[in-house]
């Protein structure tokens, strides 16, 4: 094959983007992951999100160097004719490889074990105030404890879906079950899948299932179109029960927050249960049997119902703090429809999140998603490590003219309802998807 032969260009590779056939180009070196597809660590969703692509950052930000090794097997012997490489990315890539030689990619502090010396405590507090006292209090506080120990177990699940948060796998397989299946009965397979698929299309809205809420929530009025979800695979209907639902969901939006664990529930079901390849089911079935054994069981200690349904509410509430949480680092950043392009990851990336500023001693609260900017552009980066860095991604972006948007807490919240009263009015707008009185006449008219 002579030279000229090897080449081709960026419109030639996007002809590469299906299931049955899937190109990608890292570096300016064309890849074929059709067949790695069903064995990709990750799952197949991001490689076909990028499909027909430059895949460079994204493979740089979620991989260690080791994994370059695999890509000599996958080689078209193809490269890119018009491949460039944009300043920004340029400059990110220096800096990924400054903190991978900094070793901080495997220093992960003691992070895992401070939380879970924390966890344990709260548990044996919960069940010792469930068994040992008949006190309607006790067990709201009891409730409190369980949902704080949920919280925390949460943040191991977040950083075990991106890094191994223990040195050995076997160990760190243990934690992922242990934390996420066994005391919080959400599938740890269940939230890598979901997880990656956010990172990789962030705030894309039919790529990314984290900006994916109807009937409850949008964020944009392009929902009212019924768009497509690239992840369900299925169309997001916007009929007249959905209306109604967005035209208030700046009000609904802490309330179903307090349960949103039940969705969690159901979802981890849903794809233990599919046909989908999930690494480890019959152990994450495992592990979710002995959640809702040992669960149940503790609310049989409690003395009534009203005494168990105030344990339920009062855990679940708590634990909303953090699925509220999630949606303030996106819900009021930038949104766009299609798949992320490779040229401009970077800047998807940072216009995609919000960090939130706050005081070292609050970084237990945020869990590291305070970080949001940091963590998007390094993914696999330690959270012990991510205020450490904040300058250098906060320069970055200032040198390049990106985004870096960091606000308060408070602040935070502030803009996710404004961002859902924007859509709800549109909702309004749209139809009256209720008769007209008072009421409705003083909601709609100040929202």
């Amino acid at each position: 094959m002579d030279v000229a032969a090897s080449y081709i260009t960026s419109s030639d590779l996007r002809k590469h983007s299906t299931r049955d056939d899937a190109w990608i180009s890292i570096d300016g070196a064309v890849y074929d992951v059709t067949e790695w597809l069903h064995r990709h660590p990750g799952g197949s969703l991001p490689l076909l999100t990028l499909a027909g692509r430059d895949a460079t950052d994204a493979f740089l930000a979620f991989h260690p160097p080791s994994a370059a090794l695999l890509l000599p097997r996958l080689s078209t012997n193809l490269r890119l004719r018009d491949h460039a490489l944009s300043p920004a990315s340029s400059d990110y890539r220096r800096l990924l490889s400054e903190l991978s030689s900094a070793g901080l990619f495997e220093r992960k502090g003691h992070t895992t074990v401070a939380l879970l010396s924390v966890i344990l405590p709260l548990l044996v507090l919960s069940v010792a105030g469930v068994v040992l006292s008949e006190r309607a209090s006790v067990h709201a506080l009891s409730g409190a404890l369980m949902g704080l120990a949920w919280i925390q177990s949460g943040w191991i699940g977040h950083d075990s879906g991106h890094y191994s948060v223990m040195r050995s796998p076997r160990v760190n397989r243990v934690v992922q079950i242990l934390s996420g299946n066994v005391l919080a009965g959400i599938s740890i397979g269940w939230w890598k899948w979901n997880h990656n698929a956010h990172h990789i299309s962030c705030n894309s809205l039919d790529f990314d299932p984290d900006l994916q809420h109807l009937p409850f929530f949008v964020v944009s009025s392009s929902f009212f179109s019924s768009l497509t979800s690239r992840f369900y695979d299925r169309k997001l209907p916007f009929g007249s029960l959905a209306r109604f639902l967005v035209s208030y969901q700046h009000w609904t939006f802490y309330p179903v927050m307090c349960f949103a664990r039940l969705n969690l529930f159901a979802q981890s079901f849903l794809l233990l249960l599919s046909n989908r390849k999930v690494p480890h089911r019959a152990l994450e079935l495992l592990g979710l049997l002995f959640f809702w054994t040992w669960f149940p069981l503790l609310l049989s200690y409690l003395p009534s119902w009203p005494h168990r349904l105030l344990f339920v509410l009062v855990s679940f509430s708590v634990t909303g703090i953090q699925h509220v949480q999630f949606c303030l680092n996106h819900f009021s950043s930038k949104v766009y429809l299609g798949p992320p392009t490779g040229s401009d990851w970077v800047q998807i990336q940072t216009s995609g999140t919000l960090d939130v500023s706050c005081s070292s001693w609050m970084d237990w609260f945020h869990g590291g998603l305070q970080f949001q900017v940091e963590h998007h552009l390094f993914p696999r980066l330690p959270r012990c490590h991510l205020r450490s860095i904040a300058p250098l991604v906060k320069d970055l972006c200032q040198k390049h003219n990106l985004p870096y948007n960091s606000v308060s807490f408070w602040k935070a919240n502030l803009l996710t309802i404004r961002t859902l009263r924007t859509a709800a009015l549109q909702a309004r707008d749209s139809s009256n998807p209720v008769p007209k009185n008072l009421l409705w006449e003083a909601v709609n008219t100040h929202g």
